[in-house]
Parts: C-alpha cells; structure tokens; sequence
C-alpha cells in the first residue's frame, strides 16, 4: 500500500529537478590581432552617445569608436557581467519558498504474529514557519543586491570608457609631441652640424659647439621618452581593448570636449543621483538595512507545524497535529541583529565619506583646469607672438641681417613653446575627461568631419 505512494512523491521530487551541462575550459584562444575581428552591438552599450554612435574601425578608430570597443569587448568586463549574471541567480533563489518537509517510517520487525497484528507505519508532513516571515525581508534585499551589481558593472563599465578614452588622449596628443620634438630635432642637429663645421675651420671656439650638442641630446632624451610612453600607453589601450598588445590600431585625431550643456555646479548638486558607484552604494545600504530588518524579526520564536498519519502494530490508526517552538531565552538572534547593525552603519558612514572626498576632488580638478587653461591662453598668445617674430626673423635671416644663430634660437623658442602647448592641451582634456566621470556625466565626444582627420597608427 506504501510502496505506489512513495512512487508518487519521489516521481514529483524529481520531475523538476536540473540536469547537469558540462562546460569544458577547452583550449584558450589568442586575443583578436584587429579591432575589425570584434564585432560591437551598438544596440547593447550602456551609453546612448555611443549607440548613437557608428562603429567602423576601417577608416581607423575615433575616440568614441575607442570607447565602444572597450565596453565591448574588455575582459574584466566579461567578468562583472558574469557576476551580474549570479546576483540575477541569487534574487531568483532568493525568491523561491522552502520545501515542506515529509517524514515516512516503516516498521520491518517480526516480533508481532498475532492474528490481528499489523505492520506499524507513520506519514508525517511538516513546514518550517519561520522562512515565511522573513522570505519578504529576503527577496527585497536580493533584488536591491541584484540592482547593486547592475549599478556597480554600469561604473566599471563608465570607468573603462574613461580610461580608454585617456589613453586615447596620451596617444594623440603624444603624436603631436613627437611630431613637435622630431622637427626640433632636426632643428639642432643642423646647427650642430653647422658649428661644427664652423670650429673646423677655426671660425668660432668649442664653448658654441657644446651648448648646441648638449641642446641636441637633450631632445633625443625627449624623444626617446615620448617614443617609450607612447609604445606603453599603446599596449595598455590594446590590453583594455581585449586585443593583442602588439596588435596595431589606427587612431583618428579628432578630438573631445567637455559637454558645454553640462554645468559643473549643477552637476556636483546632484552628485548623488548621478554617479552609479554612488547609486550602488545607495542600493547596498538599503539591502543591508533589509538584511538587519530580517535580522530582527529572525529573533521571535522559530515555529515548525506538522501533520502526522500513523498504524501501531495493533492495527489502530491515528492523526495527529505537532507543533514545534523555539524558547528565545537564551540567543533571540541578538549576535546576527548586532552583526547587521554594524554592517548597516559601516556602509552609512561609507557612502558618506565617498561623497565627501568625491566633492574635494571635483574641487581640486576644477580649481586645477582653471589654471591650466588661464595658462594656456596665456601660452597660445606667446605661440602667436613668437610666430610673427620668427616671419621676420626669416626675412631678414634671408636679406642677411640676422645671423643663422639668432634665426636657429628663435625657432628653437617657438618649438619649446609649442611643446608647452600640447603638453598643457593634454591635461585640460585628460582633466575633460575626469570631470566627466566624477561628475557622472555621459561620455560626450566632439566630432568633426571626418575629412578633417587622417587615421595614424601607434
């Protein structure tokens, strides 16, 4: 008579239950060697400046091509979207009730051979009550977890484009310094070539000669640490592009400018509904506060409620009804409630000192962009000034006024004041750039016609 009904519950249990899929970790292929080989889902970035944006890595990349990729495609990336994947898990198990639990026994003696003497059994299903007062607690914190992960990937996310777009800033902006230096170089080099020359033929002392040779190696060091930074910043962008560190990506020059629709002032006000990794600190102390709720209703006694079905060896059948109660006299739950508690303030007092230190730093690259762009201008001036001195200086170098000394030192002074330029125009756009994520304002790129730039590899 047992043996159909255990059937039955065992047919239930197991009717739906997961079957196992091996996943093999197989051979680990080689990053992509060109940014072609990726595809980009416009459709799925985070951000709609760059879904609005067109991927066409075959005219060379811009900064905002630069920026889908590495949201596309970068490895720490996958791993966030992976964790986002099991916090999704967790708020789906959070959200399932217990199982009641089933309790059969079966009497196998041969003591009792009466002729009214039967085999004694019992069937006794039960339900842990206590899981059902917290299961609301629970699932509301699971799914602010879950909005958490979303909120945190959203920051890495916004954090990788910031960093690529930085290392897009170095590369360009490193082209032009190079540029710059190489036609200093040549510069210098032709005058050492001439004074030297000149000392051959006893026409002036070595005390010439020397400046214009230290002046000469002190440019090849420029050079050569331009060269070196620029390789190293081009294996890092490759690296947080997914790519190849040796792979090489053309880059488009075109520039990027912090969005003019967007005030600072207004933007640091509402700091706080802005940045995701404010907004997942948010969520965190939210579910932690849950989590300290559940705590607090887990300290009332733990109820468990049965029904029972049972034959004695006499053959008499019996029903009976069981409750069981926890007596809160000795723990209550009192270390968990004081462990949540403190976790709880521990993620208030955080959320506030990144807000803090997030305003101080706002202040200080605000107050440091001011200068630097009061110093630009200042720069672009001298540029002008010594531009229209160097016409001049070359019509009378020409009409032979001016000796080839005087000439060579006032370009050399344009170039050194072109090289303050572009080392100036790199910080206000990295300082652009780090604005935009302090801030939490969307990634806005500038773009010009693409006419206007000419794609350059690294």
């Amino acid at each position: 008579m047992q043996k159909p009904y255990l059937a039955v519950c065992l047919a239930l249990a197991l009717s739906g239950c997961s079957a196992y899929k091996p996943l093999p970790l197989g051979t680990v292929p080689e990053p992509p060697a060109h940014a072609g080989d990726i595809r980009v889902d416009t459709a799925a970035l985070p951000f709609p400046q760059l879904a609005r944006h067109r991927f066409d890595p075959s005219d060379g990349l811009d900064e905002t091509e630069v920026a889908m990729l590495a949201v596309a495609n970068n490895p720490d990336l996958r791993l966030a979207r992976d964790d986002l994947a099991i916090a999704h898990a967790q708020s789906f198990a959070a959200g399932l009730l217990p199982d009641p639990q089933l309790a059969l026994s079966h009497d196998f003696s041969n003591s009792n051979t009466g002729p009214d003497a039967s085999k004694a059994f019992s069937a006794g299903l039960s339900y842990d009550i206590n899981p059902l007062i917290q299961h609301l607690a629970g699932v509301r914190a699971s799914r602010t977890d879950e909005h958490k992960v979303s909120l945190t990937l959203l920051w890495q996310e916004w954090q990788v484009v910031s960093q690529a777009r930085l290392l897009f800033t170095k590369l360009v902006h490193g082209r032009r310094l190079i540029k710059v230096l190489d036609e200093n170089r040549r510069l210098f080099a032709d005058r050492v070539r001439r004074t030297q020359q000149a000392q051959a033929q006893g026409l002036v002392a070595s005390d010439v000669v020397l400046p214009a040779l230290a002046a000469l190696q002190d440019i090849d060091r420029q050079l050569y640490d331009a060269r070196r930074q620029a390789g190293q910043n081009a294996k890092d962008l490759n690296i947080l592009l997914g790519l190849q560190a040796s792979a090489a990506v053309p880059l488009q020059d075109i520039g990027g400018a912090f969005p003019a629709t967007v005030r600072p002032a207004d933007a640091l006000a509402d700091l706080g509904r802005r940045r995701p990794d404010l907004l997942a600190l948010e969520a965190g102390y939210q579910s932690q506060d849950l989590r300290y709720r559940g705590a607090v209703l887990a300290q009332f006694p733990a109820l468990n409620v049965g029904i029972t079905r049972a034959r004695d060896s006499g053959n008499i059948y019996g029903n009976a009804l069981g409750v069981t109660l926890s007596l809160p006299f000795l723990n209550r739950n009192r270390g968990n409630i004081a462990i949540e508690q403190a976790t709880r303030q521990r993620l208030y007092d955080e959320y506030r000192q990144r807000v803090q230190a997030s305003r101080g730093e706002i202040a200080a690259l605000l107050a440091q962009r001011d200068m630097d762009e009061a110093q630009l201008g200042r720069v672009h001036a001298a540029v002008a000034q010594l531009d229209t001195a160097l016409t001049h200086a070359s019509v009378a170098y020409r009409a032979g006024m001016v000796d080839a000394l005087a000439y060579a030192n006032a370009r050399a002074a344009l170039l050194a004041k072109k090289v303050e330029q572009i080392t100036l125009e790199q910080h206000i756009a990295e300082q652009n750039v780090a604005l935009q994520t302090l801030l939490g304002v969307e990634p806005t790129i500038a773009t010009h016609p693409q006419t206007a730039s000419t794609p350059s590899s690294r």
